[in-house]
């Protein structure tokens, strides 16, 4: 939770992810009582979903710390829904965090603790989103930047405030956790240990029923994981490109045009010369003057250089000015008077003086107006094409911007427009075996999904070259679709369901002869599991570590490093296709010595589980103090009603 709060005041995120941090925390309402009146089909945004301290949390706070919360994970899984969110734990998460967050605000207030205007107002100075493009806070845009999200300054400030005083609460509470060095001793051990078992996989593949469904199975099957079927939202996008390849390109440049140019930029075609240095600096001038002689003596300039200490550094090909900029300009002016492969006089520079040799030099003659003509032709040509695609791109912006349609300005300018259908926020094709939205698409994606199905936008796909006017023609919502159109797929997953249901059963009965003191794969063979592999497992704890930094390690590897010594624990397998039985033969547990690497190791590698550990027990003593009660049934029907129950 902390980590949270931590990175909300130090990272340097866009606007979105800040505003939705922001309103995490609601205002305050006349207290009452918290058992209120909600009801399943009946949640009003008055309606009280705990009360902390003597501030009460209404269901419109957490149902926009929720939305806050969905728009957040969007950004590792974009087609997330909100009824997978809910299911996933997202409405106790966000609520969590919302309780533990007042509460420690009114425990930070009881014992003294305050945050100022002044300390508000710097934070809202630091915050990127409200700056201008000089970098300066401009009002005009933190304004606009609070309408947009709906929120008022007041409720900004007490949101900040309310989180700087969280940080003077938890901060102490991480800052320098210590773990005795017995404990550690202890802990250290453990990744010494070796276990050794085996593991059996009970596939449900092999228990799944032959014969097809009833009608009335699939309704019932459907009807409890409909949330499992969920479609991901779906829209229709129409486009026209534009660009340098749709502009009339009957450009010729006259001469007199080309004779401004060429004397405009006469420095560019007249004579050029760039070199390249070796360079290392020493403190003193006798001291470099002294390894100058030694070089010109016959010692090359890294000899010299490793034999005082010093590092020699290599500047590439560069102008005077360049060099200059790079180095100093006395070491600038000495290099360009000398000869390639001279080592040059000691040249100052603020950090001592210069030892320096011309590796290269690289002269370019000066260029005639007749050698360069088609060049500047070029140019000029480049030039009025895109002037030309500027205005083009201005005129469809204007006719944007006052509600013209898609197909009105594609007429007007002769574009072709062209429709790609069903697309996901994650860029995939729906219709399309999930194949992946065009390159060139890609970056009008996100506002896609935030347009309704309106007017066009304008977007820019390679800068001054490459432009797109789009509108969404078609929304297709996220929702579970009709059982006829997912028939087969519903089947499938009943009988995997099914499957996975008979596997348990057989599990739990080889389970019980293990413990009996039945072999595994006699236990298996009595059960007729003609696919169960038993696979013996031998592995230090070490070596679990060391592999899962390089891949995920396996559930039932993670179970047997988590069981007693001759215990045989059950686990199911994901996408429900079997059971694993565990069973956990022998522990053996190495002597750490005195002095020994891996207590120091482990106590550094326990510090943030320890820091956690701190936060989290001092926010539970917060509550305890402050008093925290939750209106289960007002919670219920928010879930009810966020998941799309009602």
């Amino acid at each position: 939770m902390i980590s949270l709060f931590r990175n909300f005041f130090q990272s340097k995120i866009g606007l979105p992810i800040f505003i939705g941090f922001l309103i995490l925390v609601g205002f305050a309402f006349a207290m009452a009582d918290v058992t209120g009146s909600a009801t399943f089909g009946g949640l009003t945004g008055d309606d009280k979903i705990a009360v902390v301290g003597d501030r009460e949390l209404s269901s419109n706070e957490v149902t926009g710390a929720v939305n806050n919360g969905l728009d957040r994970a969007r950004e590792d899984n974009p087609t997330l829904t909100m009824p997978q969110f809910i299911a996933g734990g997202g409405l106790e998460g966000e609520l969590e965090l919302l309780i533990d967050r007042i509460a420690i605000g009114q425990f930070a207030q009881k014992y003294g603790l305050r945050a100022g205007d002044n300390l508000v107002n710097s934070e809202i100075l630091k915050i990127g989103a409200f700056r201008n493009l000089t970098g300066d806070f401009d009002q005009a845009t933190y304004e606009a930047a609070l309408r947009q999200q709906g929120i008022t300054d007041a409720q900004l400030r007490e949101d900040i405030a309310s989180g700087l005083l969280a940080q003077m609460v938890l901060r102490p509470a991480f800052a320098s956790p210590q773990l005795p060095r017995a404990a550690a001793q202890q802990y250290a051990a453990l990744v010494l240990e070796r276990r050794e078992g085996q593991i059996a996989l009970i596939p449900s593949a092999e228990f799944a029923p032959e014969d097809d469904p009833t009608d009335e199975q699939l309704t019932e099957f459907y009807s409890a994981n409909r949330a499992d079927f969920i479609l991901p939202e779906r829209r229709t996008l129409r486009f026209a490109r534009f660009g340098a390849d749709t502009i009339n390109s009957d450009f010729t440049a006259t001469d007199a045009q080309i004779a401004r140019r060429f004397e405009r930029d006469a420095e560019e075609y007249d004579a050029q010369e760039r070199r390249a240095v070796s360079t290392f600096v020493v403190p003193t001038q006798a001291a470099a003057q002294a390894l100058v002689e030694r070089i010109r003596s016959g010692t090359s300039l890294e000899a010299a250089a490793r034999g005082a200490g010093f590092n020699v550094s290599s500047q590439p090909l560069s102008e005077r000015e360049a060099l200059a900029s790079a180095t100093s300009l006395a070491l600038s002016e000495e290099v360009f008077a000398g000869d390639e492969g001279e080592v040059v006089d000691p040249a100052r520079s603020s950090l001592g003086w210069y030892v320096a040799r011309v590796d290269d030099v690289e002269r370019t003659p000066a260029r005639t107006l007749a050698q360069v003509r088609g060049e500047i032709e070029e140019e000029l040509k480049q030039e009025a094409l895109a002037g030309r695609l500027i205005d083009l791109s201005a005129q469809i912006e204007e006719l944007v911007d006052t509600g013209t349609s898609l197909v009105d300005v594609a007429e007007r300018f002769d574009l072709e427009v062209d429709t790609v259908e069903e697309v996901t926020a994650d860029g995939r094709l729906f219709n399309d075996a999930g194949q992946n939205l065009a390159e060139g698409l890609r970056p009008v994606i996100d506002v896609a999904f935030q347009m309704d199905e309106s007017e066009p936008q304008l977007a820019e796909i390679v800068p001054g070259e490459q432009f797109l006017v789009f509108d969404v023609q078609e929304i297709t919502e996220s929702a579970a679709p009709p059982l006829a159109e997912v028939r087969e797929a519903i089947a499938a997953a009943w009988a995997r369901a099914e499957g996975n249901k008979a596997a348990g059963e057989v599990a739990d009965r080889v389970l019980t002869k293990v413990r009996e003191g039945m072999s595994m794969t006699q236990a298996l063979r009595e059960e007729d599991v003609v696919q169960a592999r038993v696979e013996p497992i031998s592995l230090s704890r070490r070596e679990l570590i060391a592999n899962s930094q390089q891949q995920r390690i396996p559930p039932p590897v993670v179970l047997l490093f988590s069981m007693a010594e001759g215990s045989v624990k059950k686990l199911e397998n994901s996408n429900e296709l079997g059971w694993f039985v565990v069973e956990l033969d022998d522990i053996e547990v190495a002597e750490i010595e005195e002095g020994d690497a891996t207590v120091d190791e482990t106590l550094a590698s326990l510090q943030p589980a320890l820091a956690a550990e701190y936060n989290a027990q001092l926010a539970r003593a917060v509550r305890d103090e402050m008093g925290v009660e939750r209106n289960e049934d007002a919670i219920e029907a928010l879930r009810a009603a966020l998941s799309g129950a009602n």
